[in-house]
């Protein structure tokens, strides 16, 4: 079976010796050789998240990640202020929904930067919740967090943030930011195979999450913090993964925050740089405020292109991108550089685009 490289916005290539960790044999999840390996994946995450909050691996992707912030805190009489200008940010809506009536949303539309003032503006109601996405993959958009915690703290509301594609990729650090949840997924910029999430929990935030007595059972962050405190998690955890995270982790400390973020860095200015060479353009807009991501980039379709012709042509070359979502179906197409991947990588994508241009002789739009 010919191996094809990954190029989506998760998951995303796995290294071998992150792969062989997930090979070990089963031990007890309540014994000491867990507990060791519980307190090291917990410290070294909070050691990339730059917090000194509580931090509590799950079981689960960022979606339960997502679900278990705003379940844990929020009850019928939250109001809830969801920032979105993309398909993750409006997925916060949609779980909102799901738990008080009392949600609004700040709607811009796809691919556009958030506005300050109008943040401002919705946040005069006082809400007890705002959450937004950092990075937003759906449109190749790096969202700003630090505008938008200083805002909220100014209504001292709690912030969630979901930096599930920008926390192991981007320069995070969440205390600074006032993030009170923040969030991250496995099988993005930490490299680790799909299947768990963590998020960091501020104290004021854990205080509220007691008062709730509405609380999930499976993703209780309240029973996930009694657990903590003795290295161990609820319920069984997922031990091959967590092995693969563990690995991820060292991995990640080896290369060092600041050197893997320039990467990221380097990789996606290095794709934007191709892309619009061969004549195609980038999809988001920015303002004074907002910046292209780091770990994803969203490209118009070239005129003459249809979704399957540009994503199966490059397929066909051994390369799988991503295409645009929903309503940017067939419009967009999306190249990540998450993770550990190198500017080998990269340089074979973007020569596998360029051979899939000039076969069909398109000029990009």
């Amino acid at each position: 079976m010919r191996e094809e490289l990954l190029m989506i916005p998760g998951p995303v290539p796995v290294l071998p010796r992150i792969l062989d960790a997930m090979s070990k044999p089963m031990i007890p999840h309540r014994g000491d050789e867990f507990k060791q390996l519980y307190v090291e994946v917990v410290e070294n995450l909070r050691a990339i998240f730059k917090t000194r909050n509580d931090l509590f691996p799950l079981s689960g992707s960022g979606t339960c990640a997502m679900e278990a912030a705003i379940a844990n805190l929020v009850d019928n009489e939250t109001s809830v202020v969801c920032i979105a200008n993309g398909k993750f940010g409006e997925r916060f809506y949609e779980i909102a929904e799901r738990y008080t009536e009392h949600v609004t949303v700040v709607n811009f539309d796809w691919g556009s930067p958030i506005e300050l003032e109008k943040v401002k503006v919705t946040l005069e109601s006082n809400p007890d919740v705002v959450t937004m996405v950092h990075n937003e993959t759906s449109t190749g958009i790096l969202n700003p967090a630090k505008e938008v915690g200083k805002l909220t703290k100014k209504h001292d509301a709690v912030f969630v943030l979901d930096c599930i594609t920008s926390i192991g990729g981007n320069d995070v650090p969440v205390d600074q930011l006032g993030v009170d949840i923040a969030i991250v997924g496995s099988q993005k910029c930490l490299g680790a195979p799909p299947g768990l999430s963590a998020l960091s929990v501020s104290d004021k935030v854990l205080d509220l999450m007691r008062a709730n007595k509405k609380r999930p059972y499976y993703m209780d962050i309240i029973a996930y913090k009694k657990s903590l405190d003795k290295k161990q998690t609820p319920y069984t955890p997922a031990l091959p993964l967590f092995f693969a995270l563990h690995e991820a982790l060292e991995v990640i400390i080896e290369e060092g925050m600041a050197k893997r973020t320039e990467r990221h860095r380097m990789l996606s200015a290095m794709v934007r740089t191709a892309v619009t060479s061969l004549g195609l353009s980038l999809f988001p807009q920015l303002n004074e405020v907002s910046e292209y991501s780091n770990t994803v980039t969203a490209i118009n379709m070239p005129s003459g292109f249809s979704d399957e012709q540009l994503k199966g042509g490059m397929r066909r070359k051994g390369v799988i991108v991503a295409g645009g979502q929903e309503n940017l179906k067939g419009k967009i197409f999306r190249m990540a550089t998450m993770g550990n991947i190198t500017e080998r990588e990269v340089s074979m994508a973007i020569r596998a685009l360029g051979e899939v241009l000039m076969e069909k002789d398109v000029k990009g739009g």
